[in-house]
């Protein structure tokens, strides 16, 4: 008799190094990384003076990008800056979601009580990762409204004591603020998560028609999450630069 469907949120620790667990998620982290380092390692050595169309397509991509990040900071300063950053989300958050439906990830592991342990799993559906990535953005966005505007002008962002409204406004703010760790992690983690459940479930019990279109969909839905983590990134850098109300 089949013992059902079994989801298990946490990613599962394959061992141990120097005390610190080293789980499937992690795993998968490693090989996006080398994946993403090959990748640059053999696409700049191979680049022409005269391109061929997938460096054409690809530099127009980048160029494309890099012009939207310059005017969306009203400073092509700012935009050599941040742009490596901000590309590097993308790109991590992109390749994560999409090896997810590659053959033997999550598919491929050991028995553990019974249990299929999966050497590989998505690294946007551990919320270690999605929090991680969370606390980098959170504190690039910080750092850079300080070191641009000071920090007793941006700390006056949040903290208003000119009026009891101003002094309301800027709590707001600050709430609003440090929600942002919650809404970029949990955002990108049960979109991921989510999408896991429902083709595993798909999958028992139309195992040959439903999962297919649904992987399609999932496969889309990662790349909207890899745009939307890496566009909120650059806004949120665009509000931290801005002037506080009132200070004209």
């Amino acid at each position: 008799m089949d013992k059902g469907i079994h989801v298990e949120l946490k990613a599962s620790v394959l061992g141990h190094v120097l005390g610190l667990p080293i789980t499937n998620s992690l795993v998968m982290t490693w090989v996006v990384m080398v994946i993403l380092i090959a990748f640059a390692f053999f696409f700049g050595r191979s680049l022409k003076e005269i391109p061929g169309k997938f460096q054409a397509g690809f530099e127009m991509a980048i160029t494309g990008a890099f012009d939207y990040i310059a005017m969306t900071l009203e400073s092509e300063k700012l935009a050599k800056r941040f742009f490596p950053l901000i590309a590097t989300i993308f790109l991590f958050v992109l390749v994560s979601n999409e090896l997810e439906f590659f053959p033997g990830v999550g598919s491929i592991g050991f028995f553990q009580g019974g249990e299929l342990i999966p050497l590989l799993r998505a690294p946007t559906a551990d919320l270690n990762l999605t929090l991680a990535l969370a606390f980098i953005s959170f504190f690039t966005i910080e750092i850079t409204g300080i070191a641009m505007l000071g920090f007793f002008k941006y700390a006056g962002k949040y903290v208003n004591l000119k009026s009891p409204v101003g002094f309301a406004v800027g709590i707001i703010e600050l709430i609003s603020n440090l929600g942002r760790l919650i809404s970029f992690s949990f955002r990108l983690f049960g979109n991921i998560f989510a999408g896991e459940v429902m083709i595993l479930v798909a999958s028992f019990f139309l195992p040959y028609l439903l999962p297919v279109p649904l992987m399609a969909f999932e496969m889309f839905v990662g790349l909207i999450q890899a745009i939307v983590f890496a566009m909120l990134t650059l806004f949120f850098i665009k509000l931290a630069i801005a002037e506080p109300h009132g200070s004209h």
